[in-house]
């Protein structure tokens, strides 16, 4: 079900008294509401005896429970309480986002794919419709996560996500980078815990399989051990890039060496003696957008969309 224009949200807009930032602390009670009906609607609820809608909802308090050590989420005796209630408890806001985000990976994989569900069970929402939804409600509330590529992941701009981001992981989703895709998905995924330096390692890794991959279509002969800087001056040489713009292309030549290469091995891939080393999120954030950025080039020039 698509949002809804109401009288009060189109007055909130014409007062100003929308989310101009994006908030990662908390998700407000009427967000998690909104959430619980997607939920419900995309995993719908048995047309006979059989029991496929309870089964998703056993699946996704299974995992919880066993990976956080506890053999309970609370104290209701059916899954899908015990799931739904658990979402709209006051609990930390990443344990709210394991949740939604193991979900909506069932609800986008096997709902979405499976048949026999498609006839056992009464659905009021298909899997798009719920996760664009779960996305325009995010934004609408002004919480900085999304939905993207099977995990939640966390953005610091609408531009720069649809732009950039969202451009990379449709990219990397072709079966040739799937081990970029999952290295590009690590990097969101440390990012939003906080994991800075280890976002930046995952970053590179990201970006140094895409040039394996592209030298490896081409037959182009690289070293599986060839560092960035290596593999981008093999493809140069192999005339990816044009000749007509390669003068251009050097300052984006020396970004990716020096850009993502120089925050990962001054920050990152080196001891860091008696002084710890912090490395700010504005660092990580360029580290993110940089290797997006790249990654779309490079896999546009070489026509392996």
């Amino acid at each position: 079900m698509a949002t809804f224009p109401l009288y009060s949200k189109r007055q909130k807009i014409v007062r100003g008294e929308v989310p101009d930032i994006y908030r990662y602390d908390e998700l407000p009670q009427e967000l998690k509401v909104q959430i619980v009906h997607i939920i419900r609607d995309a995993i719908g609820y048995n047309r006979d005896q059989e029991n496929h809608a309870s089964n998703v909802y056993k699946a996704i308090r299974d995992t919880l429970c066993r990976e956080y050590g506890v053999f309970k989420l609370n104290k209701n005796s059916y899954y899908s309480s015990e799931v739904i209630d658990y979402l709209l408890s006051p609990t930390d806001i990443e344990k709210s986002l394991d949740l939604i985000e193991l979900c909506f990976k069932l609800i986008d994989g096997y709902i979405r794919n499976d048949p026999t569900y498609h006839r056992c069970v009464e659905r009021e929402q298909n899997p798009d419709d719920a996760i664009k939804e779960l996305n325009d409600r995010f934004k609408e509330h002004g919480v900085g996560f999304q939905f993207e590529s099977g995990e939640i992941i966390k953005l610091d701009s609408t531009y720069i996500h649809s732009e950039i981001v969202k451009p990379t992981l449709n990219l990397l989703h072709n079966n040739k980078f799937s081990g970029a895709n999952d290295e590009y998905l690590k990097a969101h995924e440390h990012y939003r815990h906080g994991r800075n330096k280890e976002c930046i390692t995952e970053c590179l890794k990201s970006l140094e399989s895409v040039l394996k991959i592209i030298c490896q279509e081409n037959g182009w002969t690289f070293d599986s051990k060839d560092t960035s800087k290596r593999l981008i001056e093999i493809c140069i040489n192999n005339d990816l890039i044009p000749k007509y713009i390669q003068n251009q292309f050097t300052s984006l030549r020396n970004l990716l060496e020096s850009g993502i290469s120089t925050i990962r091995n001054r920050l990152s891939a080196h001891g860091q003696g008696q002084d710890t080393v912090v490395v700010d999120d504005e660092i990580v954030r360029y580290a993110l957008n940089l290797t997006g950025t790249n990654i779309i080039l490079l896999i546009e020039l070489s026509g392996l969309k």
